[in-house]
């Protein structure tokens, strides 16, 4: 590799000195968690207490020994983090793969002042970089200077005397969430919505059978407490939800009640926005709003992955601005779509009249549900590739699937077109995501339109 002015000009950093006391207490609480209530009246108070307290010991020593041994700096337009005592790690992480920061402060750091800084990156299935934990002077800095080193796409990286503290910015807010509204929404939801019939049903089991059993009822306590989990742990998440743009064009989300975060989205980093109408929402005339971002990654098989949220719950009109400000030219109200063929109706008999496709100057549209309606826009920019898919069911009825994929995960799909209508589609998008990443994008009125080909089946010798 390479010796840059970077490598000489800027030494190792290491995170805050409170760092291996925050992540050993996290560790201490698990270990004191797996202890069981029958571990504690077998050995006694005083020997379960002692043995508390030398894994608590251990689990202190080993966050030291990590801390001492991690280390961060910027080189170039690279950040390098080292880590290891035995096995020792060192990588390098390019900020022109960066898609998103997010400054993260969990109730302990919230507690001593400190913040978690994580990074995502292009092709990331965990995050990238977590650096836990700094000041939030020194993340917020941090931030500021690892944006502003992915921005650069031209010129060689000059070297950097240290991070800079960023000098306050004026933000414009955008949309700000009301928490009577969160809350609101979170009880119209089937957990919630559904709890007082079930809990009625086994009062009145109860009641019939005369029986009042400690299994019974803390099997009720303990049904009743995973229902409204995900309901609870949604509105602890986007408590307090603001958007808002920073002078230099990028988005600034913040969140959270007992974990805060706060994330920085560059604009051209959004790869798709989704709409989602809940039924039980409808009455309200409200809906929420994702956000793909390429590389952001949650944990597999849970809740986490919250970078996304756009907008947790609002009404239409408010949908409508944000979409605009994110994806200029897109106008909720003028995206019209075309439904399947009319013998797609055996595969969704009842479904048919809400699906659809279109292509605007600007976007893939493409929408479908029954009960909870979704809509997905993918600007022509992002797509990564276009697949056309058939199943049997589909061979049979002269149907096909297509595909918008982007690096964001999601893709759009135009679902049970017509076969010839579904090559003609994909060969559309392919060309004006050619047309819309060239340097100098000719006028969207010189794309052809959508026009029927004829497909002729492949020749089988």
């Amino acid at each position: 590799m390479t010796t840059t002015p970077g490598d000489i000009g800027e030494p190792r950093r290491r995170l805050h000195p409170l760092s291996p006391l925050l992540h050993g207490a996290k560790s201490i609480a698990v270990v004191v968690a797996a202890l069981s209530w029958n571990t504690l009246q077998e050995v006694g108070l005083g020997r379960f207490a002692l043995v508390v307290t030398v894994l608590a010991l251990g689990v202190v020593v080993l966050s030291v020994v990590n801390w001492l041994t991690t280390g961060y700096h910027v080189v170039g337009r690279e950040l390098r983090i080292s880590d290891g005592l035995l096995w020792r790690r060192n990588r390098a992480i390019p900020l022109e793969r960066l898609q998103a920061v997010e400054l993260r402060r969990p109730l302990l750091a919230q507690l001593t002042g400190l913040a978690e800084l994580r990074l995502e990156v292009v092709g990331g299935h965990k995050t990238e970089a977590p650096l836990a934990y700094l000041t939030v002077r020194d993340a917020a800095a941090l931030r500021e200077r690892l944006l502003a080193l992915a921005g650069r796409t031209t010129g060689t990286a000059q070297p950097d005397a240290g991070p800079r503290v960023a000098p306050p910015t004026l933000e414009q807010p955008l949309v700000r969430v009301s928490n009577r509204d969160l809350v609101t929404s979170q009880l119209l939801t089937p957990q919630a919505f559904f709890l007082p019939v079930g809990v009625a049903f086994v009062v009145i089991q109860f009641v019939v059978e005369a029986e009042w059993t400690f299994i019974g009822i803390a099997s009720t306590f303990t049904a009743m407490a995973g229902v409204l989990l995900h309901p609870a742990r949604r509105i602890l998440q986007d408590w307090d939800f603001r958007l808002a743009r920073d002078p230099g064009g990028r988005l600034v989300v913040r969140f959270g009640l007992l974990e805060t975060r706060s994330q920085v989205v560059p604009p051209h980093r959004v790869q798709s926005i989704g709409l989602t109408w809940p039924l039980l929402w409808r009455a309200q005339k409200w809906l929420h709003l994702r956000l793909d971002i390429a590389g952001y990654a949650g944990e597999h098989g849970s809740d986490s992955k919250q970078s996304d949220r756009l907008l947790p719950v609002g009404d239409f009109g408010t949908a409508r601005a944000l979409v605009w400000d994110v994806l200029p030219g897109v106008d909720l109200t003028t995206l019209a779509t075309s439904p399947p063929p009319a013998r797609a109706r055996w595969l969704h008999p009842f479904a048919l009249r809400y699906m659809g496709v279109g292509l605007t100057p600007e976007v893939f549209v493409s929408r479908w549900g029954l009960l909870t309606r979704e809509m997905t826009l993918v600007p022509y920019a992002r797509l990564q590739s276009v697949r056309v898919v058939q199943g049997p069911v589909q061979r049979l009825l002269g149907l096909a699937t297509v595909h918008a994929d982007t690096a964001g995960g999601r893709s759009g799909e135009a679902r049970d077109r017509d076969l010839a209508e579904a090559w003609a589609l994909a060969e559309q998008l392919a060309v004006r995501a050619r047309h819309a990443r060239r340097p100098a994008p000719p006028p969207v009125a010189s794309v052809p339109p959508l026009t029927p080909v004829t497909w002729q089946r492949p020749h089988r010798p």
